[in-house]
């Protein structure tokens, strides 16, 4: 029996289990099993031995950073965000890795995220969207409340240590003018139980030609919603949320998926939201 788990702190519902249940099936790994595993951050640098016991687990806040000390080999990713969100128990060997980007840009993988693409917030999810973006030639507006803007700011200069060519600069969201091919939220504006917010005002969204939104509660935010309503293309956090899940299969144990299989899992993850805010 293969043991994998998800460990964060707290943990309340999670889709984890039924994602990766789900990949495990398809893949014909039916000796597999998925569990939450709260840990709490006070113990976290003695918890060596519990992931050991496992041979792979997922890891959400406020654990993503303070695990890294736990690991004998970091991944390219997780490199480059300090930040692992993947652990691959090889033969006793713990490698950390961060399939976040790679849920991001499998989701956003027919969005314009090389054209002129402004992302709303710059902390946690942002500021990974935010150099994947410059990474991939987008030229990058990071809009943000006032209160925000040092963060913006040292983002801005981690972007230009990362990739010296990237464009990017800084504007008030709450003044946001011009067009732009792409809308990335990554603020929780719009999120359950908030579900009446938007984070842009209606003449930002008419401006912009796409959009993706990380937020996955509710599956369709006001944000989508109006993108919608104009005829343009919106992405929601769910297939984010999923596609990092793929990952973590294919670092696991070669697992391959067809787009078909996730897109199932997907509209199934959608569905078990929905149901859970009625």
């Amino acid at each position: 029996m293969n043991k994998y788990a998800l460990t964060g702190h707290p943990l309340g519902h999670s889709m984890s289990p039924l994602i990766h249940n789900r990949l495990f099936a398809l893949s014909g790994h039916t000796d597999c099993t998925y569990e939450l595993v709260d840990i709490d951050p006070d113990v976290i640098a003695d918890s060596r031995e519990l992931i050991e016991s496992f041979s792979g687990m997922n890891v959400t806040i406020p654990h993503k950073q303070s695990v890294i000390q736990l690991m004998d080999e970091l991944g390219e990713s997780a490199q480059r965000y300090n930040s692992v969100n993947c652990i691959k128990n090889d033969n006793g060997r713990l490698i950390g890795y961060n399939t976040d980007c790679d849920g991001f840009l499998r989701s956003a993988e027919l969005l314009p995220i090389s054209g002129n693409v402004v992302i709303l917030g710059c902390g946690g999810v942002g500021r990974m969207m935010a150099i994947e973006t410059a990474l991939h030639g987008g030229s990058l507006t990071l809009a943000v409340l006032p209160k925000d803007v040092k963060n913006a700011q040292l983002l801005m200069a981690e972007i230009l240590a990362k990739c010296s060519n990237a464009a990017v600069r800084i504007a008030d969201i709450e003044s946001l003018e011009g067009q732009f091919d792409l809308l990335v939220n990554a603020t929780p504006v719009g999120m359950y139980p908030n579900t009446d917010k938007c984070a842009v005002s209606d003449e930002v969204i008419g401006s912009c030609l796409s959009f993706f939104d990380a937020i996955y509660n509710p599956t369709e935010t006001l944000l989508m919603k109006k993108a919608r309503a104009l005829g343009k293309t919106a992405v929601g956090g769910a297939s984010m949320l999923v596609y990092q899940a793929v990952k973590a299969h294919e670092i696991w144990y070669g697992g391959k998926f067809t787009t078909e299989d996730i897109s199932v899992i997907i509209t199934e993850v959608e569905n078990a939201v929905d149901s859970m805010n009625k």
